[in-house]
């Protein structure tokens, strides 16, 4: 699914075979998860391949370099450069990349890397949940204590808490967690940020608990240029009990509709909710199709 024999990855400077790329047992991002990464989406659109927001995605990698004490030996622009150049040699328009920051260097000792490797790879995914209405649970697991990590780092080890609550909710018959903060508000699902809409309104959990996702804060703008009102506050699972519908926002999910939480279902039609309309919007948007409003960054020009 992810690569073939033909496929070429960068690694450390060079274009190699997926197959030729390697890293050290002895890691300390595989026995301890100190490593970062993003998600980062390229459309074919027409005005040629274009990756969505990709300076966003590279500045939070940035971020998430620095704040978990990790080196990074590439700019914004090098790692735009070779994004592009990746989804070229490969001959991928439609394409979700993945670029791993992580320490190459065998360590077992606890104290942060004196450099870093780069990896990247690129693949065609479909939507994470082949746009299906999805059926969250509560979990019982909470996201981590933003005191004790960097909450808005994409940060590798975090991810070790939303495959245990995604895993539990399955087992339980639903299809997706949704995890509250540790004052018992909602806060966002494993991979995905969550919605709730009332009353022609949006809400969604503010930043502090979660991480904020760049199709999140695109959404935001979306709604606000369509003039539906957005509050970004905290709220409990009780409130969801009112709500008319949700969805959920990532790149890999783009935007997909909430069917239920736990035994509330909701009654609007999806086709007739906020989230529907959001969730055009957003496609032509991405794909660059006539009417959409332009949010590429100029860094993307040249590429």
């Amino acid at each position: 699914m992810y690569f073939t024999n033909q496929t070429l990855v960068f690694h450390d400077g060079q274009f190699i075979s997926a197959e030729q790329a390697q890293c050290s047992l002895y890691s300390p991002s595989l026995h301890y998860g100190h490593a970062v990464f993003e998600g980062i989406r390229a459309y074919d659109t027409a005005n040629g391949t274009r990756v969505f927001k990709i300076k966003e995605h590279y500045e939070r990698l940035a971020y998430s370099c620095r704040a978990t004490c990790i080196p990074l030996a590439y700019s914004v622009q090098e790692l735009t450069d070779i994004t592009y150049q990746l989804l070229e040699k490969n001959n991928l328009s439609n394409a979700y990349v993945r670029p791993l920051v992580y320490a190459p260097d065998p360590m077992m000792s606890i104290k942060a890397p004196t450099a870093s490797s780069l990896f990247m790879a690129a693949w065609e995914w479909g939507n994470y949940f082949s746009n299906q209405l999805t059926r969250l649970t509560i979990s019982p697991y909470q996201r981590p204590n933003p005191k004790s990590v960097p909450i808005e780092a994409k940060v590798s080890s975090h991810y070790a808490n939303s495959i245990i609550a995604s895993h539990e909710a399955k087992q339980r018959g639903y299809d997706e967690a949704l995890l509250l903060d540790i004052n018992g508000y909602v806060a966002e699902g494993p991979g995905a940020n969550f919605f709730y809409e009332w009353d022609g309104a949006l809400y969604t959990a503010p930043a502090g608990n979660i991480l904020q996702g760049i199709t999140r804060n695109t959404i935001i703008d979306l709604a606000r240029s369509l003039d539906i009102p957005v509050f970004e506050e905290f709220f409990t699972p009780e409130t969801l009990h009112h709500a008319t519908g949700a969805f959920l926002t990532g790149t890999a999910a783009e935007v997909v509709g909430v069917a239920s939480i736990d035994d509330h279902v909701f009654t609007t039609p999806y086709e007739e909710t906020i989230g529907a309309k959001l969730a055009t919007a957003y496609s032509a948007l991405v794909r660059e199709e006539v009417g959409a409003r332009r949010t590429r960054p100029a860094v993307e020009q040249s590429a």
